[in-house]
């Protein structure tokens, strides 16, 4: 019998670890295709920012349909449906996610993917301020020094340049805030984002009709240019797959880690692809923002780690 039961647990546990690197490996794949994003947009420098954010509305949609009726997940649609809460909250979400795509293309297109790679820098720290603010969720010491450090980051960048960044506030604060309303909506995330694309389909389609640029003629265009803008399906849905993947097989706070994969390989790029000037100031604000992330993960490492030994500790005393 004991032979019995340790077979078992061993078995139980080949097969968590197995899906623990599945997980891994898919989260990794998940923020890497993030990353290389913008390589696929500056492929579209002809194409206006809002065509590519149309294209990128209606063929995601379109490829979200089907992974939604594949997958089995239509009754998580109807539950949403029905509910007009959620519909709204989704409205706004969606509104919020398009305006976030629409500036993050034209930061690529126009020579500030260092802005856009800023702004996610910025953005869990962000979060964790806006879980204060929104939701009542208490800071630790080290979470403020971390938020305290992007802060300092940032106005090192107005008072050097005289100018606010932008770009990188808005990227980071416009997700920021849609992931606030994710939160309080109770959609899964393959379903919300296909109810989200289709909300913003009517916006996509008025706008191909009456104000897209002769470049979204898809009769006139050639073929690798209309194949290339049907891609944009497929770059705003695959890393989707990917991400929600890893979330099913590894913990939400083991994930959070990986998110900074996007930000760093959009840093390489600009500067060493796209030569993109990188000033001494704005260096050091990037410093200061990495040296928050730094605190901030080490800070959620080892909060993970003291959860862990509590539960491990209160199962023991079961």
């Amino acid at each position: 019998m004991a032979d019995i039961d340790a077979l078992s647990a061993y078995a139980s546990n080949t097969m968590t670890d197995r899906k623990a690197q599945t997980g891994v490996l898919l989260a990794i794949a998940a923020y890497s295709m993030w990353g290389v994003a913008p390589m696929y947009f500056k492929m579209l420098l002809e194409v206006p920012a809002p065509d590519i954010l149309l294209h990128r509305i209606v063929w995601s949609a379109l490829i979200l349909v089907v992974l939604v009726v594949l997958l089995g997940q239509i009754s998580k649609v109807r539950q949403a449906v029905a509910n007009p809460k959620v519909m709204k909250i989704l409205l706004i979400s969606g509104l919020l996610l398009a305006g976030n795509w629409l500036l993050f293309i034209w930061a690529v297109n126009n020579d500030h993917l260092l802005d856009a790679s800023l702004g996610y820098y910025i953005n869990p720290l962000l979060n964790v301020a806006l879980g204060r603010l929104f939701l009542g969720e208490r800071l630790r010491r080290l979470q403020k020094y971390a938020v305290g450090l992007a802060v300092a980051g940032v106005l090192i960048l107005v008072v050097s340049f005289g100018q606010v960044p932008w770009i990188a506030l808005a990227l980071a604060g416009s997700f920021g805030v849609y992931g606030l309303l994710r939160k309080q909506v109770a959609v899964d995330s393959l379903p919300g984002l296909m109810l989200e694309t289709l909300l913003m389909m009517p916006f996509a389609i008025v706008y191909w009709i009456w104000f897209a640029s002769p470049a979204s003629n898809m009769l006139e265009n050639d073929m690798a240019l209309n194949i290339t803008l049907i891609c944009a399906g497929i770059v705003t849905t695959a890393p989707l797959l990917c991400f929600t993947g890893a979330a099913r097989r590894i913990m939400y706070s083991t994930l959070g880690f990986f998110q900074y994969i996007g930000p760093s390989i959009m840093f390489v790029l600009a500067v060493l692809l796209y030569n993109e000037p990188l000033h001494q100031e704005r260096l050091l604000t990037f410093a200061l923002v990495w040296s928050g992330l730094a605190l901030f993960s080490f800070d959620s490492l080892r909060h993970f780690r003291q959860n862990r030994k509590a539960q491990k500790a209160a199962l023991a005393r079961s």
